[in-house]
């Protein structure tokens, strides 16, 4: 199974060598780093979408997908000869032995926790090798959606013990946060406002890290649930030969009440 799969790796290599050659694809020989960034965001939301759907199919094309974003950055690499694919599995597999000692190593840790912590340390260490700047915070892109990046920085911190002992704990800041929202919304200063908005929705996502839940993913998926519900409400409109720009605030409230009613208590 191994061999297999090397072998059909080092076929893809060469398919997208020839997209990129003499005689290849137009566009795929025009994109640069630069260019191919949405599309390598677009094909990672695209897997999250089909590990929430439990669609092995859409998740085996999805990943080929990614796959195929790597290995054409792999490619870029190689044709300016910064580095190939060699060069980025070396490095990975290096780097997982290295922050996996109690696998590979001497090291023992009593559970997932404490493993997390080690990865950790040695991410900090391996950055004081490199002569950055050091933070415990390092490591987050900016670029990350704000929630994950919120709460991937709140693991990073809790990861050094500055964090609540319990969610209620955070639950009790969350009150603290909504109370001087509510004190800010009384007045006229904007950016006031603002910024007592985002602590709102900072402490909000350190109970749900907290809870053991993915902030980011329970967003999603009330935004999901708001999007499947109104195509409901839409159809319930169309059903009686109006659009929902048509109907009045109050039929559309109806109709929407009525559609939770029938899906209850279903996420």
């Amino acid at each position: 199974m191994a061999d297999a799969a090397g072998t059909r790796f080092v076929s893809l290599l060469a398919l997208m060598a020839r997209l990129r050659g003499e005689g290849g694809c137009p566009w795929d020989r025009e994109q640069t780093r630069t260019s191919l960034k949405p599309y390598l965001i677009e094909e990672a939301y695209e897997v999250v979408q089909a590990i929430d759907e439990d669609s092995r199919d859409h998740l085996v094309e999805e990943l080929g997908d990614l796959l195929f974003q790597v290995v054409f950055h792999g490619q870029l690499g190689a044709e300016a000869g910064e580095f190939t694919m060699d060069d980025v599995i070396v490095q990975l597999c290096t780097k997982m032995i290295r922050r996996h000692p109690h696998v590979f190593g001497d090291s023992v840790v009593a559970d997932a926790d404490a493993a997390l912590v080690q990865w950790e340390r040695i991410k900090r260490d391996e950055a004081g090798g490199n002569q950055r700047p050091g933070s415990s915070l390092d490591g987050v892109p900016p670029s990350l959606p704000a929630l994950l990046r919120a709460q991937r920085l709140q693991g990073k911190a809790s990861s050094v013990g500055f964090d609540w002992s319990r969610w209620q704990d955070a639950w009790a800041k969350v009150e603290e946060e909504m109370g001087e929202l509510r004190e800010a919304m009384g007045g006229d200063d904007a950016g006031r406002v603002e910024d007592e908005f985002g602590d709102v929705l900072f402490s909000m996502v350190n109970v749900a890290r907290l809870r053991g839940m993915d902030a980011e993913d329970c967003l999603r998926r009330a935004t999901d649930k708001f999007t499947r519900r109104f195509g409901k409400v839409e159809a319930e409109m169309k059903a009686g030969g109006r659009t929902v720009t048509e109907a009045s605030a109050e039929d559309l409230d109806r109709a929407w009440e009525a559609v939770k009613a029938r899906e209850g208590s279903r996420p």
